[in-house]
């Protein structure tokens, strides 16, 4: 993916990691469209970074998918780039039904289900694209567990494998996949991320993921430093004490 001359469309981006990527994308000299549930929050982002698009798309609901979509390309016929960012992280109790069930239920649909149906409704679209990318968003917690966030974590290893799929099937199109694949950053996430000092500061996770793309614009995975440690413990041989280190053990 080239780093500049792109029309992006980012779903889930009205904050944190989303808003952040989204505004470093357009300095690039990017068009950007950023998509999420709140009106009022996409008209503050319109206000405040004049040349942003914003559309209102709740990316658990199909039909406001397809509605979304529709107007998104309507407007943006040259749209080449799609990153669906919108994800919910919590922590669970998986010994009782009442912990995790409603939870989990959530998580799937909108961190699954959500990219899932994106793609679905862009598609056909991007095969159409002289050079297309979908950037897909998983997390270090695909390769190794946070106890308290089960779903979580599985939602991010059925991403990470459904990019490494759908890479293969898009093989010899115009259509290439990169899999964005952050370790714990500072954002709202989950209670307490901002502030946490273990996590990654969130304006040196975008700055090393855009020094990334313009370095490796061929990469499949974009990893920043931190996150490797997640990444490649089976691969490394202390996938146990990596796990340990995570769960504070």
């Amino acid at each position: 993916m080239d780093i500049s001359g792109n029309t992006v469309f980012i779903p889930g981006a009205t904050s944190g990691l989303g808003l952040a990527l989204a505004l470093a994308l357009q300095d690039a000299g990017n068009a950007v469209i950023v998509g999420g549930r709140r009106a009022e929050l996409l008209d503050d982002i319109a206000a405040q970074h004049p040349g942003i698009d914003t559309v209102v798309i709740d990316t658990t609901s199909p039909a406001s998918i397809a509605d979304a979509a529709a107007g998104v390309l309507e407007r943006h016929p040259d749209l080449n780039v799609l990153v669906p960012m919108a994800g919910i992280m919590r922590a669970e109790d998986w010994t009782t039904p009442a912990g995790f069930l409603e939870s989990a239920e959530e998580t799937i649909a909108t961190n699954v289900l959500g990219p899932i149906r994106l793609i679905a409704a862009f598609i056909e679209h991007l095969r159409t694209r002289p050079d297309a990318t979908i950037i897909t968003v998983s997390s270090g917690l695909a390769f190794a567990p946070l106890c308290i966030t089960p779903s979580y974590n599985a939602s991010k290893a059925a991403i990470h494998m459904l990019s490494e799929s759908l890479r293969l099937q898009l093989a010899g199109t115009s259509v290439s996949v990169m899999e964005l694949e952050p370790p714990s950053v500072q954002s709202d996430l989950m209670p307490g991320h901002r502030d946490d000092p273990s996590a990654m500061p969130l304006d040196g996770f975008v700055e090393e993921v855009m020094q990334l793309l313009r370095t490796e614009p061929d990469a499949t995975e974009i990893q920043v430093e931190r996150v490797k440690f997640l990444r490649y413990g089976e691969a490394r041989g202390d996938y146990t004490q990596v796990v340990a280190t995570l769960n504070g053990r």
